[in-house]
C-alpha cells in the first residue's frame, strides 16, 4: 500500500513537490548508466533530433524531471524546461546547466511568446494535468509552422494490461495519473489543435510480470526485446497495442 499523498483539488502541485522520484513508478525504477531509463533517454533525444526542424531554433521541455533528456539537447537548442516541483527545477540545472530551468505549471504557459519553440517535448505529464486538451492547444500556439511536438503518456488499453491488476500496475498505481485516456482521445486533441500526427506507437511491455507462472526475468527478457531492439535502432514500430506506453509524434500545421 502507498502512503505518499494523493493530488489535491486545492493544491494539484503537492504530490511533485517532496521527494516525487521516490515514489510510485520512480521507486523500483534504475535510472543509473545502461538502465531502461538511461536508454530511453537517448532514444528520445534521437527522435528529437530527427524530427524537429534543423534549425538550431528553441526547444521547450514541459516538465523536465530530472533534466536527463535536457540535457542530452541543450547544445542542439535554446533549451527551456519547466517543471512544478522544487527538486525537478535543481536537478535540472545540474544536469543542464546550459539551458534555461524555471519552476513553471504546465497549465500556465501564457509567458511564452506564440511561436517562440521549433520543439515541444513531454514525457509522463499529460495525463498528470486536469485539462489536457487546453495544454496541448497552447503548446500548438508555441510551436513556429512544422514545429515538433513529442509527448509520451500511458496506452492503457495495450494487449496485456489484462493480466495485470490494474490498480497497481505501472499505470494505474500512480495516484497523479488523473488523465490516462486511449490513444484515439490524444489523437483527437492533436488535430483539434492544429497538429498533425506523423506517428504514433509504443513502447513495449516491459511492466513485468505478465504471467504468474513464467519467471519475471524470463518474461522481461522475450517481451522486453521487442523494446529494446526498437531503442537501439531509433526506430517508431511497436504497435500501440504492445506498449504500456504511447509515444506521439506530432507536427504543428503549416499556415
Amino acid at each position: 500500500m502507498n502512503d505518499a499523498p494523493s493530488p489535491s483539488p486545492d493544491d494539484p502541485h503537492a504530490a511533485f513537490r517532496d521527494g516525487y522520484f521516490q515514489k510510485w513508478n520512480y521507486a523500483d525504477r534504475k535510472r543509473g548508466r545502461f538502465s531502461m531509463y538511461w536508454f530511453a533517454r537517448r532514444y528520445y533525444a534521437a527522435l528529437v533530433r530527427r524530427y524537429a526542424p534543423r534549425d538550431h531554433g528553441g526547444l521547450l521541455e514541459i516538465g523536465c524531471g530530472e533534466g536527463d533528456l535536457l540535457g542530452l539537447l541543450q547544445d542542439d537548442f535554446k533549451a527551456i524546461g519547466i517543471d512544478v516541483g522544487p527538486e525537478a527545477v535543481d536537478l535540472t540545472r545540474r544536469a543542464a546547466p546550459r539551458a534555461e530551468v524555471r519552476l513553471q505549471s504546465a497549465e500556465d504557459l501564457a509567458d511564452f511568446e506564440s511561436g517562440a519553440f521549433s520543439a515541444v517535448v513531454s514525457l509522463h505529464v499529460f495525463e498528470h494535468l486536469r485539462d489536457p486538451a487546453a495544454a496541448i492547444l497552447d503548446v500548438s500556439r508555441l510551436l513556429k509552422p512544422g514545429g515538433l511536438f513529442l509527448f509520451a503518456t500511458p496506452q492503457p488499453d495495450y494487449a496485456m494490461r489484462r493480466f495485470k491488476d490494474k490498480a497497481n500496475d505501472a499505470i494505474g498505481k500512480d495516484l497523479t495519473h488523473i488523465n490516462v485516456q486511449p490513444p484515439a482521445v490524444w489523437r483527437g486533441w492533436c488535430d483539434a489543435a492544429g497538429l498533425n500526427v506523423i506517428r504514433h506507437f509504443a513502447d513495449g511491455l516491459w511492466d513485468v510480470p505478465y504471467l504468474p507462472a513464467v519467471p519475471t526475468k524470463l518474461q522481461f527478457a522475450v517481451f522486453g526485446l521487442p523494446a529494446l531492439a526498437q531503442v537501439l535502432t531509433r526506430t517508431t514500430l511497436t504497435p500501440l497495442s504492445m506498449g504500456v506506453n504511447q509515444i506521439v509524434i506530432a507536427r504543428k500545421r503549416q499556415t
